[in-house]
Order: structure tokens, then sequence, then C-alpha cells
């Protein structure tokens, strides 16, 4: 039976490999699935819930149980270039996908396997979708039919030569994982568990520059101004001039080697980047020089779920009007200044997803599937909606003995035409009432998927973990 989500917990030995492509694929579908710990406490106005407490647990507040509360009118969405749609990784609220049934499905390339892992967010820009395959493979992709434009593999001859990516009996193969796309100002950007980052003409596919890097990229980069950023494995920002290719300074974290396969890739906001690391910190820089200007540690410890000691930052951080949200594995989730990184609110809540910030809300997906409506103000909780209640099922064992509960594991939300749009591991799309959390639809995908959907001109895209592009209309 294949486990349901791809996370990989890496090891020293295996950080020094490029995509630690022999990791097993038991090893790289671990899911470190809590109990009802994650679920959260109320923060009142101002207070700092205590990242020492062990016994919380999430409850909506008697004071917003049933109040309305305000969401930005929808608005067509045009471009989805970043991997979180802008550089501040805000939409707000995309007019998209409201009939909510599928208008095709189109394979673009090599799906997840044994060497092989979909991780990239879809982006979009000019008509055109632009992905990034199990096997470093870019696709251009017409956003209306789905026909593939043009295709472009990711390379690294260099260390095809020293035969880094020799697992197996398929001798010099590129196996590295990971990375994603961005698209800005007629060019494709690419990072690459090969160590390399590319960029790539937008209308043809044509390699307009390459850098290599010393460490695998696993996660997608974002790109403002004249610079491309992108945090390697190693929990180093990079940033490169976006016409040339060579790199403009960088900034070294801490290094955690324990983390989660899928990365999450920096906010931009103004002068000031916005970067998540596997170690739990959260670091506001400059983007001129990369001078750090605050730290944040998200992380709390959970005596009785040994797996919160991995830190990892795995959604993106999201700016919304001078703030920054942003959680991580280990069980924080948090409302900060951006200026300043000073805390507005914490709730302990354990979370693999970007938040999304709108209007009085912000919309957060624990990482048992609870969607969980927060007040931006102040943290207090509108309503929680249990994914899995129902969804949920025992297997395995012998007579009934030693079953498991197996649980999907969401992706998402999308906040799209006053529906809040989810994607499964058990291959499910569910569209919920974004005011009350009340399910509204589902449909069948066709495969599981493990990245968040986004919206472009009406429709809603998904990439499976099969390497297939659906569109929902």
């Amino acid at each position: 039976m294949k486990l349901h989500f791809k996370l990989l917990l890496t090891a020293g030995a295996c950080a020094a490999l490029a995509g630690c492509s022999s990791v097993s694929n038991t090893a790289q579908r671990l899911w470190p699935f809590g109990g009802d710990d994650e679920r959260q406490a109320v923060a009142s106005d101002g207070e700092r819930v205590s990242i020492l407490q062990f016994e919380e647990s999430v409850e909506v507040s008697s004071a917003l149980a049933g109040r309305p509360f305000n969401l930005p009118t929808p608005r067509a969405v045009t471009a989805w270039a970043q991997p979180g749609g802008t550089t501040e990784n805000s939409i707000e609220h995309a007019q998209a996908g409201e009939a909510f049934r599928v208008a095709w499905r189109r394979d673009i390339g090599e799906g997840s396997g044994r060497t092989s892992q979909v991780t990239a967010p879809i982006v979009a820009a000019d008509g055109r979708l632009f992905v990034l395959d199990g096997r470093n493979n870019v696709s251009a992709v017409d956003a209306a039919s789905g026909r593939v434009v043009w295709r472009h593999a990711i390379t690294n001859n260099e260390q095809d030569r020293r035969g880094l990516f020799s697992f197996g009996s398929g001798g010099g193969e590129n196996q590295g994982f990971g990375g994603g796309v961005a698209v800005s100002d007629g060019r494709v950007f690419v990072t690459s568990g090969l160590r390399v980052v590319s960029a790539l003409d937008a209308a043809t596919g044509d390699v307009v520059w390459t850098s290599t890097v010393d460490t695998p990229v696993h996660g997608a980069p974002t790109v403002a101004g004249n610079r491309v950023y992108a945090v390697d494995i190693d929990n180093q920002v990079i940033a490169f001039d976006a016409a040339t290719g060579n790199q403009s300074w960088s900034f070294q974290a801490i290094a955690e080697p324990a983390r989660i396969l899928r990365a999450a890739s920096p906010a931009i906001s103004g002068e000031i980047i916005i970067a998540p690391f596997s170690s739990g910190e959260l670091v506001a820089l400059r983007t001129s020089n990369g001078q750090q200007l605050w730290q944040q540690v998200l992380s709390r410890t959970n005596r009785t779920n040994a797996l919160s000691e991995i830190r990892d930052i795995v959604g993106r951080p999201v700016v919304y009007q001078g703030a920054v949200y942003a959680g991580s594995h280990s069980g924080l989730f948090a409302a900060m200044d951006l200026r300043s990184g000073t805390p507005r609110w914490q709730l302990p809540i354990a979370t693999l997803n970007a938040p999304w910030v709108a209007g009085d809300v912000v919309y957060v997906v624990s990482k048992a599937g609870e969607v969980i409506t927060i007040n931006r103000a102040n943290g207090q909780v509108y309503w929680i909606y249990d994914l899995n209640e129902g969804r949920q099922r025992q297997e395995g064992g012998v007579l009934g003995l030693f079953d498991r509960t197996v649980r999907p594991i969401w992706s998402g939300p999308l906040l799209a035409t006053n529906r809040l749009v989810l994607v499964s591991s058990e291959g499910e799309a569910v569209a919920l009432d974004a005011r009350t959390g009340t399910e509204q639809a589902s449909l069948n995908l066709g495969g599981a998927a493990y990245i968040a959907p986004i919206a472009y001109n009406g429709m809603i895209y998904v990439l499976t973990d099969e390497g297939q592009l659906v569109a929902i209309q």
C-alpha cells in the first residue's frame, strides 16, 4: 500500500546528495500525522499563546461563532506568475471555477515514482501555464486547451559527467527532485534539485542562462524587480541577477537536515524578503543586500509526538496589509508585523500549507485536515471544519487487528468565487462555502493531488501526482 504524502526526513548524508534520490519510496511518502493535539487554542486580542503548553485545543470563539465577516469581491486573475500568485503570496479572492466541473485533463510529463517527485506549484501568464514534472522537464501549456507548446529538460551536464545522479541501473539519468518555476518579463525561472537555476525564454523554452549552485534547491523561486530568490536545502537564501544569472548575495540560516520534501518559496514585499527555513526560522532580509532585519522561530515542542521536532516551515509565508502570516510543521502559526517581526498573535496550529488571507480572515488547513477560519485582527476562531470527518478509513491488519487509520491529506485552500477549494491525496477536489464552511461540491480529479490549486483566467488548475494537469471550469 502506497503511503499518501510525499514527505522526506533528510539526514546529513542524504543532504549531501543532489536530491537524495536513493531514499526509498516508502521514506519519501512518510506522513507524520499526529493525534488530536493538532487542534488549537484560542488567542485573545494581543495575547501570546505559550509554546510550552501541551494540552491545548482549538475552540470556536463564543464571541465570533455565527458572526459574519468581510471578504473582498471576487476578481479575475489574469496572471499567477509566482508560486503563491504574487510576490507577497497573496491573491485575496479569485473569480474562477464557478461551475466546478472538470473541463479537461492532460498529461504534461513524468509523475512521482521511486526516484521522481512532483512538487512544484503551477504558474501562469500570457495564456500559458508553466509546470515542472517529476523528471525536471519544464512545459509551457496552453491554458485554454491543455496543449503542450514547448518542453525543456533541465540538466546539469557537469554532474552528469561525474555520475552523481546514476542511481540504480539507469546510470547517468538526472534524478534530482524538487524545485519549481516562476515567470517574469517574458522569462521562466527554474530551480532544481539538480543544483542549477535557469532562465528560459517563455515563448520558446530556449535557455537564456544557467547558474550552478552548490546545494539542491527543492523550493520554487520568487522573482521581484531584477532578482531571483531561492532557498536551498542547507537553508541558504541566494539572490541571482535576473538578467545574467550571476549571484548577487547569499544569507545562511541555521542548517537543519530533518525536513519535509515539499519546500516553500520566499515572500517579497517592497524591499523586504521573508524567507522560511526547515529550522523553523522565519527571517526578514533586505532585498538589496541580504542584511537581516528580524527573525522569529515558529517552533513548538509536543511531548506526545516526536515528529513535532521537525520544525520545517513548508507553507509559503503570506504578506497582507503590513502583516506576515506563517505556520510550521511543529505546531505554531503566527501573525507578525512586517517591519519589526513582532508577533500580533500566535496559535499552536501544525500546518504544511500556505495560509490564505483575505478581508477579515485567515484560512489555515491544519495537518489533521481541519479548515480553521481565524479573525485576522485578534487570532480568534470563527469556525472549524473537519475535512476528514467521514472520509478516513481503516485498512490493513489481520482479522480486524492492527488496522491503521488512513486519512486523506489536504492541500490548499484557494479562495475562488466565495468558495474554498482544496484537493486531496485521495484524488478529490472539494468546495466549501467560504463564509460558513459548509461543503458545497466535490469532484474526482482522477489522481492524488498534493499541490494547492491555482486560479487563472476564470479556471482552476490542479497538477496531480501522476503528472496530469486538470482544468476545472
